[in-house]
């Protein structure tokens, strides 16, 4: 067990990790890179120990992945259990009744009451190029519709409709073709404010689907329901609902990309469910299996069972360890109500992001929904510069003080904060101090 408390022993990195991240420069690749570079030793909740025994509060979670935090028992035992039993058989050769219970958790939890079917997969850019591939093979069209600020992945088809040149996209082209992006419905950066956006947005971007590709070519409109990297946007009310409607009405798949916004990390088992929003596909990561490997798409049963046998899979998609680890994890989400908490977590954070929005101008925005919130930094109000060297310095600050911190948008100036859903109270709030801290140091 770690007690759940900040503690600093050394320097942030200490020598140990200093001499580990020596030993990471000589044997792994530049191109990946570390936001931090303390090396963990072990980790529970909403605490990250490192080797040098300074204890860290985890705002970030593995990127919204150990949202049943570290050290989750459930989860512990699944897996030594599924371990002593069998790690891999490839399901495609024999299978097993892990898979199938995966699947039919996701067909019963995912939204709508339609029947679907489910494929399992590794990571959350495999999954979205296999929703893509099942949504050109069912339509017979092949145009596919993202959005500014998205990010979907770091393979080929999936950056094509990732929005960030760098890290990601910068001389890795060409990419896959017949990818669109348009607009995003942003209502902080929309041209004339947010009322504008909520007027504005959606028949301005359907009318661009409709002069630029036409939606007889369009296979698919993929959407993130709060985009992640992109800067947490959250789009406007009754956004959602209009642009699934428009799709039905025009014989498009409606794909909703929930592998950071999924698994009660909102404050609902997925972001759509919101506003009662049903994809046609909706795909699944990070936070399904709490650190395990596993990625999902779910989809109407009509559009899943036309792929011919043979046509999804994968060597490694749908692992024994990972589907353990995921029934556990989704078993820990129902018992402990992890959406109730990230909606408290919510009032948490805004009401301390409230705090510093009245104290600094800097502030832009605090948006966001559960345990999936943004704080926007800009020079000034009025023009709504994005202050990205503000933004590095108070990362800067608040890892040095003991908090694992995130930052994202394509314009480099939001901050992300992913707790555990299980983090408490005090850290949260301990968190926010330092934060507080930070940014003052930081101006």
């Amino acid at each position: 067990m770690i007690e759940q408390r900040r503690v600093l022993k050394t320097a942030i990195p200490g020598p140990k990790s200093q001499e580990l991240h020596q030993r990471k420069l000589a044997s792994v690749s530049t191109g990946v890179s570390t936001g931090l570079p303390i090396y963990v030793e072990s980790g529970q909740d909403g605490i990250l120990r490192d080797v040098d025994g300074n204890q860290l509060i985890d705002f970030g979670s593995g990127i919204a992945v150990t949202s049943v935090g570290n050290g989750n028992q459930r989860i512990i035992d699944a897996v030594q259990k599924q371990i002593a039993d069998f790690t891999h058989t490839c399901f495609m050769v024999t299978p097993y009744e892990e898979y199938v219970e995966v699947c039919e958790e996701l067909n019963k939890r995912t939204p709508g009451s339609h029947e679907k079917r489910t494929a399992l997969f590794n990571s959350g850019a495999e999954a979205v190029e296999n929703a893509v591939k099942v949504a050109r093979h069912y339509t017979g069209k092949d145009a596919i519709v993202a959005f500014d600020h998205a990010y979907h992945g770091r393979t080929n088809l999936t950056l094509a409709m990732t929005a960030k040149n760098m890290p990601y996209k910068h001389k890795f082209g060409p990419f896959a073709s017949e990818l669109y992006r348009v607009p995003m419905a942003y209502p902080y950066r929309w041209p004339g404010g947010e009322k504008h956006c909520e007027a504005e947005a959606f028949s301005y971007i359907t009318d661009q689907i409709h002069a630029q590709i036409g939606e007889e070519n369009t296979a698919a409109v993929i959407i993130e329901p709060i985009q992640g990297e992109g800067g947490f946007i959250v789009p406007p009310p009754g956004f959602l609902p209009a642009l699934a409607q428009w799709c039905r009405d025009h014989d498009i798949l409606f794909i909703a990309d929930e592998v950071q916004s999924g698994f009660c990390r909102s404050g609902d088992w997925f972001a759509v469910d919101h506003e009662e929003v049903v994809p046609d596909i909706i795909v699944t990561a990070k936070g399904i299996a709490g650190g395990m490997p596993l990625s999902g798409i779910t989809g109407r049963a009509d559009i899943m069972d036309t792929i011919h046998g043979g046509g999804l899979g994968g060597t490694y998609g749908g692992n024994p360890v990972a589907c353990a680890a995921a029934l556990a994890s989704i078993e820990t989400m129902e018992a402990d109500d992890l959406a109730g908490r990230a909606r408290e977590i919510e009032a948490i954070l805004k009401g301390r992001l409230g705090e510093l929005s009245e104290k600094y101008e800097q502030v832009g925005e605090v948006r966001g929904r559960g345990a999936m919130i943004a704080m926007e930094l800009v020079e000034d109000r009025v023009t709504k510069a994005p202050a990205a060297a503000l933004t590095g310095a108070i990362n800067k600050a608040c890892h040095e003080r003991g908090l694992v911190t995130l930052t994202c948008g394509t314009l480099g100036n939001v901050f992300r904060f992913l707790p555990p859903l299980t983090i408490s109270d005090d850290l949260l709030n301990e968190g926010m101090d330092i934060l507080g801290e930070a940014f003052a140091a930081s101006l």
